[in-house]
């Protein structure tokens, strides 16, 4: 059973209410900007066909959110379980300190994605966007992986200017030989090893399946790991030697 929820001329409070009350999936139509919507939500399933505001799924504790179209700021801040599919592009700032769960986005992203991702016990959280990246990726980030597979215009940069400034955890992967990236000196930028591959394809698994892509076309191409220089980057910022 589906619910379909009009959202035209309703505030955020109004639609997550309809959403709190619904039996199995929802359908949240007319969507223009209202933010916060499943925000602490957990054991939902919803369906987006609009354009939701900023902090989509924001604390989500679990569940399913998918936008048919574009999203906004901050989809995924701070959550700590759950799934959020975007099949348009996104903001700025997606995943903002997110703890677990997973984000996949078929387009591009705005600046600063995955800032302040962490791991948490058990959780580690994915971020992972099929176009390209603005400046700052993986700023600050302490855990989890973040991966940009620039898929549309392979013949552009992947990332920004500034990307993992201040990372101190977790790991990023870039489709690219980064050529023409510049990356802070508190960290490692490598070609990806096997390894690092076979953890890539299981990791990209329901991506893949989610939007419909060709495996081998994806991961037949060079990828970059990017990871912390060593358990304290911040020395060699801040410390005189």
């Amino acid at each position: 059973m589906t619910t379909t929820i009009d959202a035209n001329g309703m505030d955020h409070r109004t639609i997550n209410e309809r959403i709190r009350s619904a039996d199995g999936k929802c359908l949240v139509s007319g969507c223009c900007g209202q933010r916060f919507i499943a925000a602490g939500m957990s054991d939902k399933d919803i369906t987006i066909d609009g354009i939701p505001g900023n902090a989509l799924g924001s604390y989500l504790n679990g569940g399913k959110i998918e936008v048919l179209g574009n999203a906004q700021d901050a989809v995924g801040d701070t959550m700590n379980n759950g799934t959020i599919v975007v099949h348009g592009n996104i903001g700025d700032a997606v995943g903002y300190a997110m703890r677990g769960g997973k984000i996949y986005v078929r387009g591009n992203a705005g600046y600063r994605a995955g800032i302040h991702v962490k791991a948490y016990k058990d959780k580690v959280p994915l971020i992972v966007i099929g176009g390209r990246s603005g400046s700052f990726l993986g700023e600050y980030q302490a855990g989890g992986v973040i991966v940009i597979l620039n898929l549309d215009t392979p013949d552009r940069k992947c990332v920004g200017f500034f990307p993992c400034t201040g990372m101190h955890g977790g790991k990023v992967y870039l489709r690219s030989e980064c050529s023409d990236v510049v990356f802070p000196k508190q960290v490692k930028a490598r070609k990806a090893t096997k390894k690092d591959m076979d953890e890539l394809k299981k990791l990209l698994s329901e991506y893949i399946g989610i939007f419909n892509l060709d495996e081998n076309e994806v991961l037949s191409s060079c990828f970059t790991v990017i990871t912390p220089d060593s358990e304290n980057p911040y020395r060699q910022m801040y410390v005189a030697n």
